[in-house]
């Protein structure tokens, strides 16, 4: 049975996790089918929703496929994970993630690759690797930290503690916290709006920011005036400019 599927809405993909008796469990093929679709998002999608079936978003890594592996196969394994996930965070698409349920494990690896997360009251999160002898393998060291700290994950880990939505959303883990069963449409609402920004500004958002916020300031610095410039001088940015100084171009605010 296929464990994703897509759903095109305009410019928005929906990609949903379709394991709901698994509670979304992540197994090899479904690491596969987010690895092939990020890697070629259908033609004219400029955002994606990442959603999930039942109750829950995702409960990590299949425990059924764990297998005896020798050391290199299971660095492989890890890599795999590694390369598919790279493939959300540094796709040419911003992702949008519904979390509602189960968000633990290799399920809060998959989130935190995504660009902006919406969460549902029923939403938790843990890491429970460390009950398990087990340690994090889906890039969750490096991504989970720089959403909550490494302070913060040592907890989650050493301790098996669990976040309920608001502790996550006050932890960093989420970036809007909605009312339950308002959290797909308020991902597609975002991911309408995403869609319909100058893809070269998206670009830097996704490709260049990251980079910048990472880099020593003066490199920073360089980074951004570069972008910068590249962005403003696009057909696009003069266009846009013109007419919003024409008036025809909506203004910021409430």
């Amino acid at each position: 049975m296929p464990t994703t599927s897509v759903e095109l809405k305009g410019r928005v993909a929906v990609l949903r996790l379709t394991r709901p008796a698994k509670r979304n469990a992540l197994d090899d093929a479904t690491i596969g089918a987010l690895e092939s679709f990020f890697t070629a998002p259908p033609e004219g999608v400029r955002a994606v929703v990442l959603d999930a079936e039942g109750d829950h978003f995702c409960a990590g890594l299949d425990l059924t496929e764990m297998t005896e592996r020798s050391t290199w196969e299971a660095v492989a394994h890890s890599q795999m994970w590694h390369r598919a996930f790279a493939r959300i965070e540094d796709g040419s698409v911003p992702v949008v993630a519904v979390l509602r349920g189960a968000v633990i494990g290799g399920g809060l690896e998959l989130a935190a690759s995504a660009h902006l997360r919406v969460a549902e009251p029923s939403a938790f999160y843990a890491l429970p690797e460390g009950q398990r002898g087990l340690f994090v393998g889906g890039g969750g060291s490096v991504r989970v930290p720089r959403l909550i700290g490494a302070h913060r994950m040592a907890d989650l880990m050493l301790t098996g503690r669990v976040y309920d939505a608001a502790e996550g959303q006050a932890a960093g883990l989420s970036h809007y916290l909605v009312d339950e069963g308002a959290g797909l449409a308020r991902a597609l609402e975002l991911a309408e709006r995403i869609a319909r920004n100058a893809p070269l500004s998206n670009f830097a958002v996704l490709r260049a920011l990251p980079r910048i916020a990472a880099a020593a300031p003066d490199q920073g610095y360089l980074m951004e005036s570069l972008m910068s410039a590249i962005a403003a001088g696009s057909d696009e940015a003069k266009a846009r400019l013109h007419a919003f100084l024409e008036g025809r171009a909506g203004k910021v605010g409430r």
